[in-house]
């Protein structure tokens, strides 16, 4: 059993304690269950619909229209810890909406949201390209006007989460108000859409929904734009600034999902006529993860409260989150297989299943290397002119 010791921080209040309950009650019962990584389709598709069913998707589908940062951690944090494919699919819900949420119309989201509340569509964020990951101004995908009231959108998107098996996707392309980042607007396209097709589907080390989107000449009304032309960046920017932190919560369900089974299996396999745990190299494998976990709960936690206490951005906090979890959460993943030895390698341990759901995180919605570039400019940023005189002057 995870420690559960956080949800009585100050960050969280008593209705967040209740829907950590109500998370940890579904994931035990069906999590796992519904999940397997040899049909990561059916198993995404499966796991959305039940969560659905069950009143999970109310928190990356709000009715409302407001995103509860904190809730959106604590069900990936505990979602994660039963199940990759249950984290994917809650997340992907709430990304693959989140855009619509924030900037929608209200037709739009009448439109969109509630099928993807109810588990029975699927949503998309399309965002990165073959020639465009981190690096959002030099997205290529066109999107002109055709003097109809219509755009075309022409191009290739890549690495889609649910690509192929999404209702619709919020697509960004070049509209061309102003060069670089400034001239990327937002589409929602259904996945039916004359022109769109699944180029190619994606094998990743730990099995989720992916491929290669290509778009020939999909005609999408000036009416499906979300927000305004030129806002693509903003509104690809306000959706990660919410859902960066929930990723860092993910990789923290991993890695307390990690230190349960290396405790486990040291204080379970006998060597040298004692534990694995008697052993002092054990102890610190053990130290170092339950830190790791600790440190990265307080980041994950302190970023959603100050999204949820109305900081217009957490930019620099919810990057610091994301980092430190998932950086750590491979560490603890890599002291939780080496624990188990043998096993920890063998295909279909779920120690071995662990390392390699950690992986992508340190890679997707901005890699670490990103965000050490965003918190670095942070910290010159919020520096007065003087002090950074003085922390930049000789001797």
């Amino acid at each position: 059993m995870a420690d559960i010791s956080f949800l009585d921080w100050p960050f969280l209040e008593p209705r967040h304690r209740d829907w950590a309950a109500e998370v940890e009650a579904w994931a035990a019962a069906h999590a796992e269950a519904l999940s397997d990584e040899h049909d990561a389709d059916a198993s995404v598709i499966r796991l959305a619909r039940a969560m659905g069913d069950a009143g999970l998707l109310r928190v990356p589908c709000p009715v409302d229209g407001v995103l509860d940062v904190r809730a959106l951690c604590l069900a990936r944090d505990i979602l994660a810890r039963h199940s990759g494919l249950a984290d994917f699919a809650f997340a992907m819900q709430g990304l693959g909406t989140g855009p619509v949420t924030l900037f929608g119309t209200p037709a739009q989201r009448e439109r969109l949201l509630p099928g993807a509340r109810a588990g029975t569509a699927l949503a998309a964020f399309a965002l990165s390209e073959p020639e465009a990951g981190s690096d959002v101004s030099a997205l290529a995908l066109a999107a002109t006007p055709d003097g109809n009231g219509h755009y075309r959108l022409n191009g290739d998107k890549t690495w889609i989460s649910n690509g192929g098996i999404a209702a619709s996707y919020v697509v960004f392309a070049r509209t061309g108000e102003a060069p670089g980042a400034k001239g990327l607007s937002a589409f929602l396209v259904p996945a039916e859409a004359p022109g769109l097709a699944v180029a190619e589907r994606i094998e990743v080390t730990a099995p989720h929904p992916l491929a290669r989107l290509r778009f020939d000449d999909v005609r999408v009304a000036a009416e499906d734009l979300l927000g305004r032309p030129g806002e693509g960046f903003k509104v690809a920017m306000a959706t990660l600034d919410v859902f960066r932190a929930t990723v860092g919560a993910a990789a923290l369900g991993f890695a307390r999902r990690a230190l349960d089974m290396t405790v486990a299996q040291a204080s379970t396999r006998k060597i040298f006529g004692g534990t694995l745990f008697d052993q002092q190299m054990s102890q610190a494998a053990i130290a170092d993860s339950a830190v790791d976990v600790e440190a990265s709960a307080l980041l994950v936690y302190r970023a959603a409260w100050l999204k949820d206490s109305g900081a217009a951005r957490v930019t620099r906090e919810a990057s610091m989150a994301k980092l430190h979890a998932t950086e750590a959460a491979q560490r603890c993943a890599d002291r939780n297989v080496q624990i188990h030895g043998g096993l920890g390698v063998t295909r279909g341990h779920k120690a071995e299943e662990l390392y390699r759901e950690v992986r992508a995180l340190r890679v997707y919605e901005g890699a670490s290397e990103i965000q050490r570039v965003v918190i670095a400019r942070a910290e010159r940023d919020t520096r007065t002119p003087a002090e950074r005189q003085l922390r930049t002057s000789p001797g």
